[in-house]
């Protein structure tokens, strides 16, 4: 399946360019022959603006969903996008997928919110593996930070996720994560990882760039540089076969070890 990963902070506090971003960007992946279109946190809406993420926070399918449903039909690819979820007086830190035929296929809510910045603004979600099928594959969501922690990626592992998808909000300094951590996730739970990041200067947040498709073997198929850009490269089942058949990880685990961990 070949993947395609947005790197842009879009328009920030406007949803309607960030939806004319997107349908552009959805173009010139599904002419390349991308079959998912992964977009970064708070893509709909821009992440450091404030007060205004309660302003334009929507349900999960408000009509930002059914536009980008619309978009996804009509260029036939799945997508993924971050933006700030309503859920009565609280709102989420969310990224939902949606199917190329219109389809809302899941919904994640950030679990693991980063700094008083986003615990200011969001309230954490508590559900943590959350899947859906495309296109004979396991997909996963999460959200930035919470591939940071290495419990939550193995508990997708343990579930049967095959790729896991990311979109991310990531600044400096922290590019380690991006050239180091996201490629030994993938290797740790043999899986692919779809990691999605914003950049440039937004508020006081300077986003680097880096997106990034890791595989099993922990290798980045692609591998964004620090400006916009649409990255593209091809999941291979074959080689996820291949790989989780080689690497003992999750084979050799000992669970009983590990209960201090909780």
């Amino acid at each position: 399946m070949r993947t395609a990963l947005l790197q842009s902070s879009g328009r920030p506090g406007s949803t309607v360019e960030n939806l004319k971003v997107l349908d552009e960007a959805a173009g010139r992946a599904a002419a390349a022959g991308a079959a998912l279109l992964v977009a970064p946190e708070m893509f709909l809406t821009g992440y450091a603006i404030g007060d205004d993420i309660a302003r334009l926070a929507e349900p999960a399918d408000g009509d930002s969903a059914d536009a980008i449903a619309e978009l996804a039909h009509r260029h036939g690819l799945a997508i993924t996008y971050g933006y700030p979820e309503r859920d009565g007086d609280r709102v989420h830190n969310s990224a939902q997928l949606i199917s190329a035929d219109g389809t809302r296929l899941a919904n994640y809510r950030k679990s693991h919110l980063f700094g008083g910045f986003e615990r200011d603004h969001f309230t954490a979600g508590d559900q943590p593996v959350v899947q859906a099928r495309l296109d004979g594959l396991t997909v996963g969501i999460m959200i930035c930070y919470d591939v940071e922690f290495p419990e939550l990626v193995r508990a997708h592992a343990l579930a049967g996720t095959d790729l896991l998808l990311v979109p991310t909000a990531n600044m400096h300094p922290f590019e380690i994560v991006a050239e180091s951590m996201v490629p030994v996730r993938a290797w740790e739970n043999q899986m692919y990882v779809a990691y999605a990041n914003r950049v440039g200067q937004e508020g006081e947040f300077e986003f680097f760039g880096l997106s990034a498709l890791a595989g099993p073997d922990g290798v980045a198929r692609a591998r964004a540089g620090r400006a916009e850009e649409l990255v593209l490269a091809d999941l291979d089942p074959a080689l996820l076969a291949a790989s989780r058949e080689a690497n003992p990880y999750l084979e050799d685990r000992r669970p009983g070890l590990y209960g201090s961990l909780a």
